[in-house]
């Protein structure tokens, strides 16, 4: 059945690495005006993934945009890795380590207990690398023009938070979190309890509630699909 864009549909979308959400959202309508001449479309993300980061983006068009705020306020599934031993300004690699610490006196066993206490329901300060908005703006125009701003923190629940790799200074870990949560600001998080400073260097989104990543269409895929079943 050809896509009805215009009446509402939802769109599960791996986005590529280095790609914002808005770049996705971009290159959906261009495709969508391109193959069925539909000047105006509504289209938009439910749930930002920052550019370094890969997996499960939802697309709404048409009268499904309604909906974008639903698919917010799902449940949240991630896999990543985090980096011991430095930190950075944007808590990933979208700056440059700084902050190098000893990890040394890490074992497992610190490990895991260190994961178990960033479980449960606890106030966390989003990163200012973000797009909180703060007075108007962006937290990360601050950010890059080295202005520090306080941000606020916000109630999160880390429902789930295992370990699946350790080979220091490097650990592996999935995430069940709650609308809001940063997993950057658990990497920060995770190096200030043990002491010896952490940063986020892979994360891919894995699930929003009931739609998993393995559903999602690749965009040159989804672009050939759309092409294919849209009447000449």
């Amino acid at each position: 059945m050809p896509f009805q864009f215009e009446k509402g549909e939802i769109l599960l979308i791996n986005k590529p690495y280095t790609w914002t959400s808005f770049d996705v959202v971009g290159k959906m309508r261009s495709v969508i005006r391109q193959t069925t001449g539909i000047r105006k479309i509504k289209i938009g993300h439910a749930g930002t993934l920052d550019p370094l980061a890969t997996g499960l983006l939802i697309l709404c068009t048409g009268k499904f945009t309604k909906r974008i705020e639903e698919f917010q306020g799902l449940e949240k599934e991630y896999t990543g890795t985090f980096f011991l031993g430095a930190t950075t300004p944007s808590f990933d690699l979208e700056t440059k380590p700084e902050g190098i610490l000893p990890v040394g006196h890490i074992t497992p066993e610190v490990i895991l207990d260190t994961a178990k206490q960033l479980t449960g329901t606890f106030d966390q300060v989003p990163p200012l690398f973000s797009a909180r908005w703060i007075d108007g703006k962006r937290a990360y125009t601050y950010a890059r023009q080295e202005i520090n701003r306080e941000i606020q923190a916000r109630q999160v629940t880390v429902s789930a938070f295992g370990i699946t790799r350790i080979d220091i200074p490097e650990v592996d870990f999935r995430i069940v979190c709650s609308k809001g949560t940063y997993i950057r600001s658990l990497a920060r998080d995770f190096g200030e309890i043990m002491s010896c400073g952490a940063h986020l260097i892979a994360l891919c989104r894995t699930r929003i509630g009931a739609y998993y990543l393995r559903d999602a269409y690749e965009i040159k895929d989804l672009e050939e699909q759309i092409r294919t079943e849209t009447p000449c």
